[in-house]
């Protein structure tokens, strides 16, 4: 079912100031900020050779991350995504067994235009998991 590991994502409380460490001491590229009010956050991409990391900050009071923040006032590693080749198929067979969908279990379109959803991290070792078509 699954495909290859997309991005891992980090919460941040400055969006800025961690895409610069990437950008200054890292000398990875990385995008430009695009505001994803659909989703609570903003969001920045770190491309590398085999994966991307994805940087988010708090977009609204309302934004899904803003507790993950209280918590981790430093920001760190808040979910892993996976690539899957139909997401419906997917979201199906993991219900059936037993699995969580977060939200209404409806794809929302992503940061990357496509189709994900995300699984309860109680059903995954603790990680909050995001499944996106591939």
């Amino acid at each position: 079912m699954l495909g290859k590991l997309n991005h891992v994502a980090i919460a941040v409380p400055d969006i800025a100031k961690a895409a610069a460490v990437y950008r200054d001491t890292l000398g990875a590229e990385v995008s430009e900020q695009v505001a994803q009010p659909d989703h609570g956050v903003t969001t920045v991409f770190i491309n590398l050779p085999n994966t991307k990391i994805e940087l988010l900050e708090p977009y609204g009071a309302g934004s899904p991350i803003v507790k993950f923040l209280e918590k981790n006032p430093d920001g760190g590693m808040h979910h892993l995504c996976y690539e899957v080749d139909d997401i419906i198929a997917a979201r199906d067979k993991l219900v059936a067994d037993g699995a969580r969908v977060l939200g209404s279990g409806d794809p929302k379109i992503g940061a990357h235009g496509k189709p994900v959803l995300f699984l309860h991290p109680k059903d995954f070792c603790g990680t909050l998991v995001e499944l996106e078509q591939a």
